[in-house]
C-alpha cells in the first residue's frame, strides 16, 4: 500500500461484485472530516474477493469545513443508510462497517435494520475533550477549533478537502450522533467485530467500554492493533484488518448463502 495507490480526490466508491460472492454486500462508512479515501484500500480488498461494496461520500465531507458546518448528523446517517438499503436490496446478505465516526453510523444502522454483521475500526462513541459537554452553548461563542493531531502518525496521508479548522457546530452534531448510536446499541442483534488501536489520540478507550457493556454477547470479537494510530485502515495494521474482517464476513455469509472461499 502506498500513497500512489490512493486517488487524490475524494469520491464515493461502488463495486457490483463478481462470482458467487456478488450476493454478499458490505457497506462501509468513513469518518468525521474524512472521506472514502480513508477506507478505500479496505473496500478494494473486499471487492477483489468478489463482494459487492459501497462507500458513500457523506454530506459536508470531501469539500471543506464551511460546508461541513452546514450539515447535520441526520444528513450523514441518512446518506449511509440509503447506500446500505440500496446494497441490501440487490444482495442476499449485507454487512455494515466503518471507521471512527463511520463505526458509530454503522452501529446505528445495525440497530435500525437487520444487517448480517458489523465490523468497525476505532469506532467513536465518546470524546477525550470534556468541553464537549457544553458544546451546545460553546458553539455560539467559538465557531471553530483546530483538528486533533496525532504525534508521529504513520498512516498514509489523504487529501480529503480543507478541514484545517473543525466547526464546533459539526462537533455538536457529532455528539448527537454518538448519543443516538449508544442508545441504539441494545437493539443490535448482529455479531459485531471491533478493531481498536492501542494508541489512539482521537477516540478514547471509553468507546470500547461502552460497546462491551451494551452489546453483551453480540460483541463477537475485539482485535487489538499494536502498531497503528487512529486511521488504522491506512496504517501498519491495515492488512490484519482486511484479512480478519474478510474472514468475519465470510464465516457469517456462508451460513446464509453459497459463497466462494476468499
Amino acid at each position: 500500500m502506498s500513497e500512489s495507490s490512493i486517488p487524490s480526490r475524494p469520491a464515493a466508491f461502488s463495486y457490483p461484485g463478481h462470482g458467487a460472492n456478488a450476493r454478499i454486500g458490505v457497506a462501509i462508512c468513513h469518518g468525521f472530516t474524512g472521506s472514502p479515501l480513508s477506507v478505500l484500500p479496505w473496500a478494494e480488498h473486499l471487492a477483489a474477493q468478489g463482494y459487492a461494496v459501497t462507500v458513500p461520500l457523506l454530506p459536508g465531507h470531501g469539500t471543506d469545513w464551511r460546508e461541513l458546518a452546514r450539515t447535520r448528523w441526520s444528513d450523514w446517517y441518512g446518506s449511509f443508510e440509503t447506500a446500505y438499503l440500496e446494497l441490501s436490496e440487490r444482495t442476499e446478505t449485507c454487512f455494515v462497517a466503518g471507521l471512527s465516526m463511520g463505526g458509530a453510523i454503522a452501529l446505528l444502522t445495525a440497530s435500525r435494520h437487520q444487517v448480517a454483521g458489523v465490523s468497525v475500526v476505532n469506532p467513536g462513541l465518546s470524546f477525550y475533550d470534556r468541553r464537549v459537554r457544553v458544546i451546545g452553548v460553546l458553539k455560539y461563542f467559538q465557531k471553530t477549533t483546530l483538528p486533533i493531531q496525532e504525534e508521529q502518525p504513520t498512516a498514509v496521508v489523504t487529501e480529503d478537502g480543507d478541514y484545517s479548522r473543525t466547526p464546533l457546530a459539526a462537533v455538536h452534531e457529532l455528539k448527537k450522533l454518538f448519543g443516538a448510536a449508544v442508545r441504539g446499541l441494545p437493539l443490535v442483534t448482529a455479531p459485531v467485530q471491533v478493531f481498536k488501536s492501542r494508541t489512539d489520540a482521537v477516540v478514547p478507550p471509553t468507546s470500547l467500554a461502552v460497546l462491551r457493556k451494551r452489546l453483551g454477547m453480540h460483541l463477537a470479537e475485539v482485535v487489538s492493533l499494536a502498531s497503528s494510530g487512529h486511521v488504522a485502515t491506512l496504517d501498519v495494521d491495515a492488512p490484519e484488518i482486511f484479512a480478519k474482517s474478510g474472514a468475519f464476513f465470510y464465516a457469517i455469509a456462508r451460513q446464509n448463502t453459497s459463497v466462494e472461499t476468499p
